[in-house]
C-alpha cells in the first residue's frame, strides 16, 4: 500500500523530501550501492532542489558516488529556461558537487537529430551506465494525472522501451523525452511530490486507482496510478493537494 505524508505547505513538503532523500542516499552508500536517482521538474521540485543544495554539502552523502538522471525533459535548446536540468544543476547538482560524468541530462535539440533519436540515446545511456534499478524516482503529477511526460491516452503509455519521444504534448513545449512506465517502475522508491489545489482531483483519483486491483491487460488508470516503487511508494502532498484524499 502507498504511504501518504501530508504537509501544511510546499516549504515543509520540500524540506521533508530533501531530508528523506539525503537519508536514503546515505543508507544506500552504507550498504555498498552507488545510488542512481531520477529528478522531476516543476515548482515544488525547485523548492526541493534548493533545500538539497542547502543541506546536501554538510550531509554524509558522498556525492561523487551519486548518479543523477531525469524522468523527462523538454526537447529544446540546451540553454532554454524550459529545460528542467538547468535549474536542478544551479540549485542542487552543481552545488553538492556531483561529478559531471554522473550527471545524465536528456539530449537537447543540439544533442540529437530529433526527439525520437534523443530518446533512443538516453535509453542507451541508461543501459550502458548499468542503471537497472534506480534508488529513487521523484515525480510530479499534472492536473490530468500525467507523470514525467506520459500523458493520459498517449501511445507512449504502451511502450516497453526505456525512453520515448513525445510530440504534441498538451503542455508546452510540444516535444519532450520521457522515461517509460517500465523504466519508472524499475526503482526501489517512487516518490510523488505534489503541491497545490489544482492537483487535488488527480491525486485523489490516481491514489484510489493505484490501491485498487485491476486487469493489467486493460489498464485505463491515470499514468500516476501506474508507477510503484519496489520497496515503497510515497505521496508527499501539501494540504491543498491532499484535499480529495479524505
Amino acid at each position: 500500500m502507498s504511504a501518504v505524508r501530508r504537509f501544511a505547505g510546499g516549504e515543509e513538503l520540500a524540506a521533508a523530501v530533501a531530508a528523506d532523500l539525503v537519508a536514503v542516499l546515505e543508507r544506500a552508500q552504507a550498504e555498498g550501492r552507488d545510488p542512481h536517482l531520477a529528478l522531476t521538474g516543476g515548482t515544488i521540485a525547485v523548492a526541493i532542489h534548493r533545500e538539497l543544495g542547502r543541506i546536501g554539502p554538510s550531509s554524509a552523502v558522498d556525492w561523487s558516488r551519486v548518479h543523477v538522471w531525469w524522468g523527462d525533459e523538454r526537447f529544446v535548446e540546451p540553454t532554454s529556461e524550459d529545460r528542467n536540468a538547468l535549474e536542478a544543476r544551479a540549485d542542487f547538482v552543481d552545488v553538492v558537487g556531483v561529478p559531471a560524468a554522473h550527471v545524465h541530462e536528456m539530449p537537447s535539440t543540439l544533442g540529437a537529430m530529433d526527439v525520437h533519436a534523443g530518446a533512443a540515446s538516453y535509453a542507451r545511456a541508461l543501459r550502458e551506465a548499468g542503471a537497472d534499478e534506480l534508488e529513487v524516482v521523484m515525480l510530479g503529477v499534472g492536473p490530468d494525472g500525467h507523470v514525467a511526460s506520459l500523458f493520459p491516452g498517449f501511445p507512449q503509455l504502451r511502450s516497453d522501451d526505456v525512453a520515448v519521444g513525445v510530440t504534441g504534448s498538451p503542455k508546452p513545449p510540444p516535444e519532450r523525452i520521457s522515461l517509460t512506465l517500465p523504466a519508472l517502475n524499475r526503482t526501489r522508491r517512487a516518490w510523488f511530490v505534489v503541491s497545490g489545489a489544482g492537483k487535488a482531483d488527480a491525486v485523489a483519483t490516481a491514489y484510489a486507482q493505484a490501491e485498487t486491483p485491476t486487469d493489467p491487460d486493460r489498464d485505463d488508470r491515470l499514468p500516476a496510478a501506474r508507477v510503484r516503487g519496489r520497496l515503497e511508494t510515497v505521496w508527499y502532498v501539501d494540504e491543498d493537494a491532499a484535499a480529495g484524499l479524505g
